[in-house]
């Protein structure tokens, strides 16, 4: 039988006429990635580096078009996606398993005690068992050392759903929040005050790629490293100056020792999202929050459930952004 080989896989033909060629579309739906874009996709999705400002663009546009037709792709049609939790999940579970199914796919759900990863099985056995029956395999972990080793063993696209270092996807459904409050993207500045931990070096590196600026206020011992020509500050009221969306997260997370919370508590007190500190920020600006909240802490209530968030879209745009993500990656 004929075969061809693409950079990760081999493929049988018919696979391939069935997956690629490009399903017919209504009038108003915007074109799927050009040829010159799909031919040089990225094969993950790590800390989002991967992808090129072009392509960013694109997968926002065609995000923006799924929340609209969240039927509208059967890229994932008879294919299964692995989704492999290591750390407790609401929102990516909720909504990587909605989207993959609405894509006409199937969200295999994979807990760390649910693989002979419990039982010392190395992730890179993992990764080439996994190549061999699924599509793409996400992964929701602590250390990007393990992330790093299954994309290098696996044949098939891998995501970060999170890390220690990196989240990704939450930077994506950040920026379609963002385009779809103000627009075009470009000028636009986002200030994040608090812990600059995960997501907010992945808002430095997504939001670059965007044309978005992106300023981290934090405390000393809290503040990123130089990343993306983030602008950092110590200051939360020089962070916010002009911003269009100011933006936290909870102060201890998943990855911090419940030692160290009282500490990090007090450290980062005067950091507080409020409505003293939205006033600061441009005429209009609006609350972001990547959830869970803790409101009377890194958020205050009347915030958190005003009218002057767009924290609630944020949570429904990981679907889609997700959604535009798989298809990009594995159609």
């Amino acid at each position: 039988m004929l075969l061809i080989r693409d950079r990760r896989q081999t493929f049988h033909v018919e696979f391939i006429r069935h997956y690629v060629q490009e399903p017919q579309r209504t009038a108003d739906e915007p074109p799927l990635t050009p040829r010159r874009l799909r031919n040089l996709r990225p094969t993950d999705l790590l800390t989002g580096e991967e992808l090129s400002p072009d392509q960013l663009a694109e997968l926002l546009e065609r995000a923006a078009w799924m929340k609209g037709n969240p039927l509208g792709s059967d890229v994932l049609r008879r294919r299964t996606v692995a989704l492999i939790f290591q750390r407790h999940s609401t929102r990516t579970r909720v909504s990587f398993e909605t989207g993959i199914v609405e894509l006409g796919g199937h969200p295999m759900v994979l807990r760390t005690d649910d693989t002979q990863l419990a039982r010392g099985e190395s992730i890179r056995d993992t990764a080439y068992v996994l190549s061999r029956n699924v599509a793409a395999i996400g992964i929701r972990t602590g250390p990007d050392e393990l992330v790093e080793e299954l994309a290098e063993y696996a044949t098939v696209p891998v995501i970060n759903m999170l890390t220690a270092s990196h989240h990704p996807c939450q930077a994506l459904a950040d920026m379609l929040t963002l385009k779809q409050t103000f627009g075009d993207l470009k000028g636009v500045k986002l200030a994040y005050v608090g812990d600059g931990n995960n997501v907010a070096r992945s808002l430095a590196i997504v939001g670059a790629l965007a044309g978005v600026e992106i300023s981290v206020a934090a405390p000393d011992g809290y503040q990123l490293e130089a990343v993306a020509g983030a602008h950092l500050t110590w200051d939360p009221y020089e962070a916010v100056k002009d911003a269009n969306a100011v933006y936290t997260d909870v102060w201890v997370s998943m990855n911090d020792s419940p030692e160290t919370a009282d500490a990090r508590t007090e450290a980062l007190r005067p950091y507080q999202l409020n409505d003293e500190l939205l006033a600061a920020a441009a005429p209009g600006a609006i609350a972001l929050h990547c959830l869970p909240a803790h409101p009377g802490d890194e958020i205050t209530e009347s915030l958190l459930y005003g009218e002057r968030q767009r924290i609630w879209d944020q949570a429904e745009n990981r679907r889609h952004a997700q959604k535009a993500l798989l298809e990009l990656l594995c159609g």
